[in-house]
């Protein structure tokens, strides 16, 4: 009696259970066809992708509004962008930007490094950059630390067909006066930039 009472007990929980589930599963997917708050659609991308999802386009692509300095074209695909060049109080000025390789094959920077023998070291890398001071009549090279380590991005792996990578480098400041230089690196073209002042 007690077994057969135990078994109908569960089965009418069991039943209970499913029911209910059931009804917040309808529940919850009807709409109801009311308009969704502005509040809520803010929430996803105008693309029908979610945060998430627009969250990791905005950090494998350089932002939109992001102010491009200069844009250089050259060595068989290779797109140049210089987006900050920043004096520092130190004494150093901070180039940044990205590249862009669209050669159709794996780019390793070899020709990026330098020829200096103090940089060979340094392997795929922004160690050969240069900025030239047209008003002064003055080039400054990388800066580099006592073991010829240069202090600039190294591509470690190469830059992937149709990737873009962001690189930085520093040199020694030109004086005050100095606002406008140009960039160069390899056998890119020259980029003619202009220096803001750091904090």
């Amino acid at each position: 009696m007690n077994i057969r009472r135990t078994m109908k007990t569960r089965r009418a929980m069991t039943a209970v259970a499913i029911t209910t589930g059931l009804v917040l599963t309808v529940a919850g997917c009807g709409g109801g066809g009311e308009e969704e708050p502005e509040s809520e659609k803010s929430s996803s991308s105008p693309d029908g992708k979610s945060d998430g999802d627009a969250k990791e386009d905005k950090q494998s692509q350089p932002a939109a509004d992001e102010s491009v300095l200069a844009e250089v074209k050259g060595e068989a695909g290779l797109t140049l962008k210089v987006t900050s060049a920043r004096r520092d109080q130190g004494g150093f000025l901070t180039v940044e930007g990205t590249v862009t390789n669209g050669s159709g094959k794996a780019w390793v920077a070899a020709s990026w490094r330098g020829d200096e023998k103090e940089l060979t070291k340094n392997g795929g890398s922004m160690a050969g950059a240069s900025v030239v001071d047209p008003q002064g009549k003055k080039k400054y090279l990388i800066l580099r630390d006592t073991q010829g380590r240069c202090l600039c991005t190294r591509f470690t792996g190469g830059v992937l067909s149709g990737q873009t990578t962001n690189w930085f480098a520093q040199f020694p400041a030109p004086p005050e006066g100095t606002e406008k230089v140009t960039f160069q690196v390899g056998a890119m073209p020259p980029a003619p930039i202009e220096i803001s002042e750091g904090e």
